[in-house]
């Protein structure tokens, strides 16, 4: 199927942030744009606030002036609907209303030709529900734009159940044209980013309330260990608390309760108060003149053991660390604890310092461990955090804090929270991911496309998955289910099927 034409006329309805910049991106793929709202004037001040853009482009030298003048000659506001009649494609961009969007393209059907594609940015609202109102819902498909949408390159392309194939097929080949990525999936809740995100704010919301880390170190583990660009806190407070909990919820209400996505009740406590992050000054952290910066807890630097122990293979993911340590001087023996996990390292006074496993570490019938958390590298990650049993010695604890701290490593100390903040994080990342790929929410690479670009994950959750090994996952989501008992780390069918054939193959 074959993009729009960009002499083709695009419509764009609803001229806040995201409709202007829709508007601009469809006119810098050189197509005629449109600009209509319902309140009288703001479509001509959306215009204005374009070119305002356009010119701050050509100051930095990003756009020659000359390109900037012809798109500005292509855009026009509409004071009427009527005024869309030869657009190709219309993008609705209004406020998160059902009732608000059917009505619109009921009026939309009546004014534009039959080989229109008519089209919502919804990011909560079924895509088949906006359609159930048309005569032709065939030709209605989602077109989710990230914001800001002139420069984040995902869109998704959601078919809803009645959407033609011809349909959809088009309108991924116009975002494509307009120099974005086009993901197609299916018209579930949240669709592709929106649903596997969950865990990402749902799990450092929780490790918080249950006072395993402060949100500033939660945040820091995040991304010093995991890689992520920011941490779910400081994200929600950018994002808004309102607006996240407000999807948070939605998605929840759609799978009709299900444990996995349950919402945090400290999050609604925020919302509750008002404080919804940097727009009203406040959020989980304070914001504007002299606010401190939010500081993670960081341990006292203390001294490496001159030895350590060794017992057995370590994941794929550890096996940097054995170089590591011997890199940093210390001494690493070979010993056989007599019982636990099958790879740990020895501390001196008798713990075993061991990758978690989902589990808390304090009930370990088998001995006292402290457990660390997983990095996305740990050659490259800066910091790594700790959840001692609160039977390991003040000696053991310093001693592992010194072991990582000679290998260039920031340390937090964590609460004995099972599965500690990254390992539970992207466990569950992966689980979602391969649970929406065995039920066609969207193609495999299509989902770690959509995390990677949409939300700027380190990787893909089913690329992570791969690597760490899916056995390991569904362990430590077997582990979590085994401390929360009730349904929300039992690991998905798609990924103890898919867990089970990678076991047959080894």
């Amino acid at each position: 199927m074959t993009a729009i034409d960009p002499a083709r006329t695009v419509a764009v309805v609803g001229t806040g942030t995201m409709g202007q910049g829709i508007a601009q991106v469809a006119l810098a793929a050189g197509h005629p744009v449109r600009l209509y709202d319902a309140v009288p004037g703001r479509a001509e001040e959306a215009a204005r606030a374009i070119a305002g853009r356009l010119g701050r482009l050509v100051d930095k030298g990003r756009l020659e002036a000359a390109d900037r003048d012809a798109a500005l000659a292509r855009l026009r506001p509409a004071a009427r609907l009527a005024e869309l009649a030869d657009s190709a494609l219309v993008i609705e961009a209004i406020l998160e209303q059902l009732d608000a969007k059917q009505k619109l393209f009921r009026e939309l059907e009546s004014v534009v030709a039959e080989d229109c594609l008519l089209a919502t940015n919804t990011s909560s609202l079924p895509v088949t529900a906006v359609a159930g109102a048309l005569r032709r819902p065939g030709r209605f498909v989602g077109l989710h734009f990230f914001n800001p949408a002139p420069l984040l390159p995902l869109v998704e392309v959601v078919r809803g159940l009645t959407t033609d194939a011809g349909a959809a097929d088009r309108a991924r080949a116009t975002v494509a044209a307009w120099g974005k990525t086009p993901v197609a999936c299916a018209d579930t809740p949240g669709f592709v980013v929106n649903r596997l995100a969950r865990p990402f704010y749902a799990e450092a919301f929780r490790v918080h309330e249950e006072g395993g880390a402060d949100p500033a170190t939660v945040d820091a583990v995040l991304r010093e260990c995991g890689g992520f660009r920011m941490g779910p806190f400081e994200l929600t407070d950018l994002i808004g608390q309102d607006v996240n909990n407000s999807v948070t919820h939605s998605v929840y209400e759609a799978f009709f309760h299900d444990p996995k996505f349950t919402p945090s009740f400290a999050q609604g406590q925020l919302v509750r108060a008002g404080l919804l992050g940097r727009k009203t000054g406040r959020g989980w952290f304070a914001y504007g003149e002299g606010a401190a910066a939010p500081e993670p807890s960081t341990a006292e630097p203390c001294a490496a053991p001159p030895r350590v122990g060794w017992h057995g293979t370590p994941p794929p993911v550890c096996a940097p660390l054995r170089d590591m340590i011997e890199k940093a001087g210390v001494e690493i023996v070979r010993d056989r604890p007599p019982h636990g996990p099958e790879w740990s390292i020895g501390l001196p006074d008798g713990a075993r310092l061991t990758l978690t496993h989902g589990e808390a570490a304090t009930p370990e019938p088998a001995g006292t461990y402290i457990y660390f958390d997983l990095a996305h590298d740990y050659r490259a990650c800066t910091r790594v955090a700790l959840a001692p049993s609160e039977k390991a010695s003040a000696a053991d604890v310093r001693a592992a804090i010194g072991l990582f701290q000679a290998l260039g490593k920031k340390v937090s100390v964590i609460g004995d929270v099972p599965g500690l903040i990254v390992a539970r994080t992207v466990a569950m990342l992966v689980d979602f991911a391969e649970d929406a790929a065995g039920r066609g929410v969207a193609g495999r690479e299509d989902i770690d496309t959509a995390m990677r670009l949409g939300v700027n994950y380190p990787r893909g959750p089913l690329e992570w998955g791969r690597e760490l090994g899916l056995s390991w996952v569904r362990s430590v989501l077997w582990g979590l289910s085994r401390e929360y008992p009730g349904g929300r780390y039992v690991p998905s069918l798609s990924l103890r099927r898919r867990a089970a054939v990678e076991e047959s193959l080894l």
